[in-house]
């Protein structure tokens, strides 16, 4: 019998790798699923755990505050280095771009281990932006064995780096099995929101509302000022819409969210806890408009027919853009509140950018992976 480890360390790879987690561990008699977690993200992550029912078999718990880039890396490759030493896997997967994921590419390369990376080939060619993980996927890359692109467009941009084309898959995007999975849960429980009125999205009435995240590294600073500065704008010239902010637990967003948006008090703008992933779908489904600059709500938002205004200069998700439902506009306070106003104003313009399509699969990507990995 094969064994594999999964290892993830935020909210993101546990969203997108639950399912994964689930069919695997759902097969005992074919394979030993293990599930690590670096906790690289520790509150966000635990919440979507819980809401899957998984329990890590190796918690190595490296959360620590304001710890650097290099601590975080060293850390997760000294405790991943003594737990591969024990078990021994036969593969290891990975999602994504975190350093959680380029630490332990690179431990289980050292232990000559196959590394099957899920969500390969997103690239935006420059190795700044975003930071810092355009430079974890690309050096996960070359480490991989299995690469499991989402888009036909991921593997031509890893066929032009010189992978080779038996190693790559066009699976979908996993994330698409989780919010299909999510979308019938909601229609079973009723939800909670914590910070807002009711505990419950019913206050919004018929109003628009407008759902904003916020926690890229290269937008702390002026980036997030000009982020918080924008959003102020769109409160005070859209009082009838309803803006409703979860705030990333990172000091660098919390600070300039709290010193220029708390300050207004302004009725319509809510600043929540961050939610964890069924009660945030709620919050997407019932949206009409998103500013972001998540890689995730890119790809789930079409799904759901949401215009997306990315708030960053470049993308690794290009499809929806090229489809139209995603728009780039940067961190820029003139950028955000010009393009938001014109699609909070102009229905002909919403309605190019609404047309519901979904560029990043049908819901089977993790059945993909699986026949894969065990074939």
């Amino acid at each position: 019998m094969k064994k594999i480890i999964i290892v993830l360390g935020t909210r993101p790879e546990a969203i997108k790798l639950a399912p994964l987690v689930l069919a695997l561990k759902a097969m005992p008699d074919k394979v030993d699923c293990k599930l690590c977690v670096t906790g690289q993200h520790r509150q966000m992550l635990d919440s979507v755990l819980e809401l899957f029912g998984l329990i890590p078999d190796m918690d190595l718990e490296l959360m620590r505050p304001n710890q650097s880039l290099g601590t975080l890396t060293a850390g997760a490759i000294e405790k991943l280095d003594a737990y591969f030493q024990i078990e021994k896997p036969d593969a290891v997967v990975v999602q994504g771009d975190t350093t959680t994921v380029f630490a332990a590419s690179l431990t289980a390369f050292y232990h000559k281990i196959p590394i099957a990376h899920v969500e390969a080939g997103l690239r935006t060619g420059n190795m700044l932006s975003p930071w810092p993980e355009e430079a974890n996927r690309v050096l996960t890359t070359r480490l991989a064995h299995w690469h499991f692109c989402p888009t036909k467009l991921n593997r031509d941009n890893l066929l032009k780096e010189g992978v080779l084309a038996e190693q790559i898959y066009i699976t979908g995007n996993t994330v698409i099995d989780t919010l299909f999975w999510s979308l019938e849960k909601l229609k079973e429980e009723k939800i909670t929101i914590p910070g807002l009125p009711g505990e419950s999205l019913d206050f919004i009435g018929d109003r628009r509302l407008v759902l904003i995240t916020g926690h890229r590294r290269e937008n702390f600073g002026k980036g997030f000022e000009d982020i918080c500065n924008a959003i102020v704008e769109l409160g005070k010239r859209f009082p009838d819409n309803v803006f409703i902010y979860p705030v990333h637990l990172n000091p660098n967003v919390r600070e300039p969210v709290e010193r220029i948006i708390a300050n207004e008090k302004l009725e319509n703008v809510f600043l929540i806890e961050p939610q964890s992933y069924l009660p945030f779908v709620a919050l997407m489904s019932r949206s009409y408009l998103i500013l972001t600059d998540s890689g995730g709500v890119q790809e789930e938002a079409p799904s759901l027919g949401k215009p997306v205004l990315v708030m960053r200069d470049t993308t690794e998700r290009p499809e929806a853009v090229i489809a139209g439902t995603v728009k780039l506009i940067g961190a820029e306070y003139d950028n955000i509140v010009n393009e938001a106003t014109l699609l909070l104003s102009d229905e002909n313009a919403y309605r190019k950018m609404s047309q519901a399509m979904n560029p990043y699969g049908d819901g089977h990507a993790v059945e993909r992976i699986v026949d894969e990995l065990l074939r």
